[in-house]
């Protein structure tokens, strides 16, 4: 779960990518990475969302602005696998580097993690549509999906999508974790259901933007 829903918010249409991404072949390297990890006994390991997103930032390539007042606009990103290397070239190299790091107070990296998280949301589409439940009609930014789905069809949308990920991280923590995997595949039934009270172009529009 944590690596489709991590592919998914990097390959979206907004940053624009050119390369084409490899959803079934991501997945086939971590299954089978997670296959050699259990045999030998290490931690399992996927996509970490936040550091990918944080990282996918970082890589954004604006134009240079001319005119005074003028907003830099967003160009793509520069794709390249140099910093990817780099840094988990360092995350390698930390382990012989134990008797220095560990002089690092815990709190300072809880707000390390705490900063990359929050920035990571700006861009998201889930928490820019929370917050339009606060935000005057005036306020409102120019949103593909605003223009052409109601305003109170896309507070319901929000509403169930926070519903669907409480009710599983709910589930996830308690000693009902077992049945995880099926309240994921319930997820569909509740896409279909979906159907009945929006159309098909105002779904196609508040899921792909």
């Amino acid at each position: 779960m944590d690596q489709q829903i991590t592919a998914v918010i990097v390959n979206r249409k907004e940053n624009k990518l050119k390369k084409g991404c490899g959803y079934h072949l991501d997945l086939l390297i971590v299954a089978i990475m997670l296959g050699v990890c259990s045999v030998m006994g290490l931690p399992w390991f996927v996509a970490a969302t936040v550091l990918s997103i944080s990282h996918v930032n970082s890589l954004k390539l604006e134009s240079s602005c001319a005119a005074p007042g003028e907003q830099p606009k967003f160009l793509g990103i520069r794709e390249q696998r140099v910093t990817g290397f780099i840094i988990f070239t360092l995350m390698g190299c930390s382990v012989f580097m134990t008797s220095a790091l560990k002089f690092i107070p815990m709190p300072v990296l809880y707000g390390v993690f705490l900063y990359m998280g929050v920035s990571s949301l700006k861009g998201i589409q889930l928490f820019d549509r929370i917050k339009l439940f606060g935000m005057p009609s005036k306020h409102q930014p120019d949103l593909i999906y605003l223009r052409y789905v109601p305003l109170w069809k896309v507070h319901v949308f929000t509403v169930v999508q926070l519903t669907c990920l409480v009710a599983l991280w709910v589930i996830k923590a308690s000693a009902a974790a077992v049945v995880f995997p099926m309240m994921v595949l319930a997820l569909v039934f509740i896409r279909k259901l979906l159907d009945l009270c929006f159309a098909k172009r105002e779904l196609s529009c508040v899921l792909e933007t």
